[in-house]
Parts: structure tokens; C-alpha cells; sequence
């Protein structure tokens, strides 16, 4: 008859395939039942799962099986909690984990990024919310495709508008399309704590943030006063875009928030005509700084046409009526790295803890 420890020690040397750690970080392994022919378990997995499920399934079964040849029944939940956020910083109600999507540098493709990342999360399974925190430019709206104005129901909160099946709110549809805005500093970190907190946001397990570019007073806002769980590095390949990116990563070490990975796009371009792919910005630059410092390359993201048309209709290419389904399974499969990356990281069990009161009797 095996036990549980036995069980963890099979699968010690057995990897995720998403977070490439081993295969129970992150997750939450029961044994229900066991004997000499048969064992039944269930075992919790902290990130979407809609689509590898049966993978995951056979991954499991099938060294266990091997390892003490008897019959598993497994079963396999999802079940995404909340991480851990700077320190003197609570949680944002409704929200388990709150994703910075930053690059340091504009004209990146940060917000073409932070947009499919949030329907490809999406359409795995989990509960999205993504925000724009670009005050002066925003583009959520049309890239997402969202028609008219947010409402409200109390006067007080402001309920997020949504398409593509995930939530989203952008000063892009309070203010009127042309209107410019022309606002310093405290009043745009302000907008966007309103942003966040005024917007009533329903039980999101990620909430995607768009950040502008650069490391201002948007990102310091972020930093000290916004509960991140962890941060995702998006740039493009040539010298000149790596040098603001490690001033990100550097940014991001100094308040201790989490690089989750780097992102590197226009990783080539892709010939619409003759399908050529050509290095137009260069190669290996996102490699050159996930080296040093000791991070990864989550995903090498084309430039083509198809991306650029779709963020021009409103149709996020990741979804599932995209006509470039090459592209759409990358930015899934980047989706479920981020997820399963972030399932490693520390929980956050503040809300396991009682309050304690102390009281002059």
C-alpha cells in the first residue's frame, strides 16, 4: 500500500510542463484512497487548466502507475488563490492576484500584449479583469472593442465594462475620444487608484494592469500603494528597447515585486506574402537580459499583419474567432506560463489569520 510521501517523492523529479518546476509546486495533492491494486486522489491545481487538463491527468497517472504498478484515479480541480503582495499592502477585495504588464520603453507592443494576455487567461478558464493605466494614452478601449460608457448602480461605484468574456475599465471610455488629457502628476496616480479601487470588479482571479511606459510616478503609485503579485517585462529584441526594459526589471526589484518573466515581441516579422521571417529587430536580445537577471523568456512573439489588424478591428487575436490561430496559441501558451509561474510563488494567507484585538478591560 502506498502513502503520500511516497507518492511526493515519485513525483519529486517530475515537471510541470507550463512553470517547468516540479510538478507539485503550486498545486495541492490528496490521497482519498489507496490498496495494493488501486489509488484514488485529487489534486488541486492553482492555475487555469480548461485545456491541459487531460494532460496534466495523464502526466500524473502515468508515472505514478509506472512507478508502483497499480491502477489511479485521479482528480483533477482548478483552484487559483491569491499570492503574496508587498509587504504593508492588503489585497484588493474581489481581486486573488493583480499583474503589472510594464516594458519601460513605449512603441513595444505592451498594451497588443497586455490585451491578448488577458483573453487568452480568459479563455483557459479563469475569471479576468484587465485595466489600462496608461492615463494619457489609453487604448484599451479600442483594442478591446468597448462601446458607449461605464455605468454605475449606487453613484459611488463604477461597474466595469466587458467583452471577450473578461472586465475592463480605461479612462479611455470616461473622457471623450478627442479630449485631451492634461493633468500632473498627483491627479493621474490618483485616476488610477480610483481606477482600481472605485471599479467594482467581480471576483476576478487575475486582474491584468497596463502600465505606460517608463518608470514615473504611474509605476511608483503602483509600487507603494497597488498590491502586485507579479510583473511581466515586455520588449523587443534590439539594444535600445533593452535598456529601458532592465531599468523595469530594475524598478520592480527595488519595491519587491515579483518579474514573473520577460516577453519578447516583434521577435520577427513575418512576410504577409511569402511567409519569410526575417530578424528585423535583431535576435536572442530578450535571452541577453532574462540571463542576467536570472528570469525567463516566457514567449517570442511575431510581428505580423494579422496582429496589427486585429488591434485595429477590436478582435484580440488571441480569441477564439481570430483568423491566425498560430498566433493565438502563442499568446495561450504564453497565458498558462504566466499562470503557472505565478502558481509557485508564496500564497497569501493574511485572511487565514484571526484579528487580533487587544482590549483595556
Amino acid at each position: 500500500m502506498i502513502n503520500i510521501e511516497k507518492i511526493k517523492e515519485s513525483l519529486s523529479n517530475l515537471n510541470d510542463p507550463f512553470s517547468g518546476k516540479n510538478i507539485l509546486d503550486g498545486k495541492i495533492l490528496e490521497l482519498l484512497d489507496s490498496n495494493d491494486k488501486q489509488a484514488k486522489m485529487k489534486i488541486e491545481v492553482g492555475y487555469p487548466i480548461q485545456e491541459v487538463k487531460n494532460q496534466l491527468h495523464a502526466l500524473i497517472s502515468k508515472k505514478i502507475e509506472t512507478d508502483f504498478n497499480i491502477e489511479v484515479k485521479l482528480e483533477i480541480q482548478q483552484k487559483i488563490q491569491s499570492h503574496k503582495v508587498q509587504t504593508n499592502l492588503s489585497s484588493v477585495k474581489n481581486i486573488k492576484n493583480i499583474i503589472a504588464v510594464a516594458s519601460g520603453k513605449g512603441g513595444v507592443g505592451k498594451s497588443t500584449v497586455s490585451t491578448n494576455i488577458a483573453v487568452a487567461i480568459a479563455s483557459q478558464g479563469a475569471k479576468v479583469g484587465l485595466l489600462d493605466a496608461d492615463i494619457y494614452g489609453p487604448s484599451q478601449q479600442m483594442m478591446m472593442n468597448l462601446k458607449g460608457k461605464p455605468e454605475t448602480t449606487d453613484g459611488k461605484k463604477i461597474l466595469p465594462m466587458s467583452n471577450f468574456g473578461i472586465e475592463v475599465m480605461s479612462i479611455g471610455v470616461i473622457v471623450e475620444e478627442d479630449s485631451a488629457i492634461v493633468w500632473r502628476g498627483p491627479m493621474v496616480t490618483g485616476a488610477l487608484q480610483q481606477l482600481l479601487n472605485d471599479t467594482q470588479w467581480n471576483d476576478l482571479d487575475y486582474l491584468i494592469i497596463d502600465l505606460p511606459p517608463g518608470t514615473g510616478d504611474i509605476q511608483l503609485t503602483l509600487a507603494q500603494k497597488i498590491p502586485v503579485t507579479g510583473s511581466l517585462i515586455v520588449t523587443t529584441p534590439q539594444d535600445i528597447s533593452l535598456i529601458d526594459a532592465r531599468r523595469a526589471i530594475k524598478m520592480f526589484e527595488k519595491v519587491n515585486i515579483p518579474i514573473l518573466g520577460i516577453v519578447e515581441n516583434m521577435s520577427t516579422h513575418i512576410c504577409s506574402n511569402c511567409g519569410h521571417i526575417d530578424e528585423i529587430f535583431g535576435s536572442t536580445g530578450a535571452s541577453k537580459i532574462a540571463d542576467e537577471f536570472e528570469s525567463n523568456v516566457l514567449a517570442n512573439l511575431p510581428l505580423t499583419r494579422s496582429i496589427r489588424e486585429h488591434c485595429d478591428q477590436g478582435l484580440p487575436v488571441a480569441h477564439y474567432t481570430s483568423q491566425d490561430e498560430k498566433t493565438r496559441k502563442l499568446y495561450i501558451d504564453l497565458a498558462r506560463k504566466v499562470t503557472a509561474n505565478l502558481s509557485c510563488y508564496k500564497k497569501d494567507l493574511s485572511s487565514k489569520f484571526p484579528k487580533i484585538v487587544v482590549k483595556n478591560d
